[in-house]
């Protein structure tokens, strides 16, 4: 049952963690750590195959017109992006509702001629909400010259945070791919029929000879390469600006930057995407990496494009990996803190965290693998908490145990010194110097017969109050009793700076206190008792010598011995209080009790004969 409540503890934690994350209490956390790893690592190289080509406020400046351009004007940037050498156009704008059936054709025959442009889609809510889709392709002119199109839907998680890259959407149960996907299909070559090449295998969405990591069974995660506004960009305008065209914002000013692009060659053989960057046109999203700097949408997939270029793609951690390592880290560490203080815990706890966020980092760096940073954080936190609870609840535990044991037997100062180092009371002994007292009633027998036994048992309960309060008000501890025989130890399991001293103190002060009780008992018509006292010092083994079951702290040994010895002599020898003492506690105490002299005794475990005195009085 006690190895069951340990394993289950740390169990049960586990389980409390995984359910606080399930439900989504720390997620918002959680997204915020791991987003944290793109700004740490900051922006990355580009492999120099995409530009962006922007709407934003110069293009409006320079046409000096309202949104939606006529689309004679996206005719013409189709035709000098392909004049500049673009491999591949990808138009983040939808055509979906249709304009002048002139301008629609138009921007529909020049994408024809040219064999290299997505367009765009998306798939709405109707009137019903969610469960009423809607799906806007582009203009028909477009659908019938049979160009590539797909959709501008982007996947973003519960904050708005743009983390993740949908793939396709499902639409009357077919799949309609998103622009990314469309324009990887078509990167290369031009094909009409490019949907058939793509499939899913193993958990894979693979275009081409692309292998894209499926999340969610429709997205992946986007792996950014820097803030908004990295991708090299040229203004929508300065690719219709090519002096064949009037831009009335521009009106007495002669211009060419279509030439200086087309001279630098900076579109050729590239992936170019279309987008909305004017803020009027509210296409910004926020992302892992711009802060509160939000990026255009084109921008987003631009980078879903750059990462599937570099085939370096994001892959959270297998969670049952996941599972595995927190079940190894929760079982060890409830045994580590079990074994540490509570400081050196908190160390570990620090140095735990700030190696599990380093392992991190560098699975996100080196891998592309996203672990659990938060998760695992509570988690040690938890776990530390709870050995502190526990270490709280044995201690306590602990103490209450030492005070039950050792209250009624020792003065309430050395009980509270002993709770300050419980350890001393575990099973097993050591050896140390003590002193023993041994007391014992002169023929009680004897006296006990002349009384009934509960008048007996009351006279004794007084003899042994009087001497056990004797006792531990000098700092010693009861051991136990034989009978009416008393064995008190003094200098464990507390150190005393003179236990010795103490013993011959209690020894006097115990036949004091019998002196009292013999008056009130023959007050009462009772004889009086007469008791004898041994007193030695010595190296004994102390400690809790009963068996695992059963406490019973004691002391053996030879000079334990000697002690009992010297209290049962007593007899043979004229003493007036019936204390005797050897000459190792008299060693002790001589500067400070007077004694006399009484013989020399042969005794087990010593090789020379030990002087005996016999104590008076303290000096």
């Amino acid at each position: 049952m006690k190895y069951l409540r340990h394993f289950s503890i740390p169990l049960i934690i586990l389980i409390f963690v995984k359910l606080i994350f399930i439900s989504g209490f720390f997620a918002k956390l959680e997204r915020g750590s791991q987003d944290g790893l793109f700004n740490i690592r900051g922006k990355q190289p580009l492999s120099d195959d995409i530009v962006i080509i922007s709407v934003d406020d110069e293009t409006f400046n320079a046409l000096d017109i309202t949104w939606p351009f006529p689309r004679e004007y996206h005719a013409k940037l189709i035709e000098n992006l392909n004049r500049a050498g673009a491999r591949l156009i990808v138009f983040d704008i939808e055509f979906t509702e249709t304009t002048q059936l002139e301008q629609d054709g138009l921007l529909a025959q020049v994408a024809a001629e040219h064999q290299n442009v997505v367009f765009a889609g998306k798939i709405a809510e109707g009137r019903g909400g969610a469960s009423h889709q809607q799906l806007y392709t582009p203009i028909a002119p477009i659908i019938n010259h049979n160009l590539s199109w797909g959709l501008v839907n982007l996947g973003a998680d519960i904050d708005g945070v743009m983390r993740k890259y949908a793939l396709f959407h499902k639409f009357d149960k077919e799949p309609h791919y998103t622009i990314g996907i469309t324009a990887l299909a078509n990167s290369r070559n031009y094909d009409q029929q490019w949907s058939k090449q793509i499939k899913i295998d193993g958990g894979k969405l693979i275009v081409r000879d692309k292998q894209i990591p499926l999340h969610n069974q429709n997205e992946a995660l986007i792996n950014y390469f820097g803030p908004a506004h990295y991708f090299p960009t040229h203004s929508y305008s300065s690719i219709l600006d090519d002096g064949t065209i009037a831009l009335p914002g521009q009106q007495g000013v002669e211009t060419n930057d279509f030439e200086d692009i087309l001279a630098a060659g900076v579109l050729k053989d590239k992936i170019v995407l279309v987008g909305a960057y004017a803020n009027d046109l509210h296409d910004y999203f926020p992302t892992p990496f711009s802060g509160k700097a939000q990026m255009p949408g084109v921008e987003i997939h631009a980078n879903f494009l750059e990462m599937v270029l570099q085939n370096k793609y994001l892959s959270h951690l297998n969670s049952w990996l996941v599972l595995l390592l927190e079940l190894i880290l929760v079982f060890a560490l409830w045994f580590i803190f079990k074994k540490l203080k509570p400081l050196w815990g908190v160390i570990l706890l620090v140095i735990l965290g700030v190696a599990h966020f380093i392992i991190a980092y560098q699975l996100f760096v080196r891998a592309g693998i996203i672990a659990p940073i938060i998760q695992f954080l509570v988690l040690f936190i938890l776990i530390y908490l709870a050995g502190l609870i526990r270490h709280y609840l044995e201690s306590q535990k602990e103490k209450r145990f030492i005070r039950n044991a050792f209250q009624q037997y020792m003065a309430p100062e050395l009980v509270s010194k002993l709770l300050n180092d419980p350890k001393s009371l575990k099973y097993g002994g050591s050896l140390q110097e003590v002193t023993v007292l041994f007391s014992d009633i002169r023929g009680f027998t004897t006296y006990s017969e002349k009384y009934k036994p509960e008048e007996t048992v009351q006279i004794l309960k007084e003899y042994l109050t009087a001497m056990v309060n004797t006792i531990t008000a000098n700092e010693g501890i009861v051991d136990k009793f034989m009978g009416d025989a008393i064995m008190a130890l003094f200098g464990t399991p507390v150190k005393l700076d003179n236990s010795a001293l103490n013993a011959c103190k209690t020894a006097l002060m115990m036949r004091e206190r019998l002196s009292e009780l013999q008056t009130k008992w023959r007050k009462e018509g009772r004889e009086g008792l007469e008791i004898g006292i041994g007193i030695n010092t010595g190296s004994a083994v102390v400690g809790n010598l009963g068996s695992e079951q059963i406490f019973d702290y004691t002391a053996i040994g030879d000079n334990i011995n000697l002690g009992a010895r010297l209290e049962t002599i007593n007899t043979q020898y004229d003493t007036q209080n019936h204390i005797i003492i050897s000459e190792f506690t008299l060693e002790k105490v001589k500067d400070q009790v007077e004694t006399r002299y009484l013989d020399e005794v042969k005794v087990k475990g010593k090789d020379k004969p030990v002087k005996i005195y016999e104590l008076i009085s303290l000096k």
